[in-house]
């Protein structure tokens, strides 16, 4: 298991396996996330804007229009 230790000012170095893992480069940035029994997490908190492509689209299903959408946003807050 990978380790790191703690510099006097606070930082750590990621090891290379770990960078490997996250896929994160120089200048990129690290999410620790604490979970309610104490776990800490380690993710990679930036991502290409192009990796989110096609993440919504399920097959047969037609394409809305801004308008549309918009309509249906219109319809639901009259509603509430």
């Amino acid at each position: 298991m990978p380790s790191a230790t703690l510099t006097s000012k606070g930082q750590i170095t990621l090891p290379k396996a770990v960078r490997d893992s996250l896929g994160v480069k120089t200048g990129d940035a690290v999410d620790f996330v604490v979970s309610a029994d104490g776990e800490i997490r380690v993710r990679a908190g930036s991502a290409d804007v192009s990796e989110l492509r096609g993440l919504l689209h399920r097959p047969g299903r037609r394409a809305v229009s801004i308008e549309a959408m918009d309509k249906a946003i219109r319809a639901a807050t009259r509603r509430s």
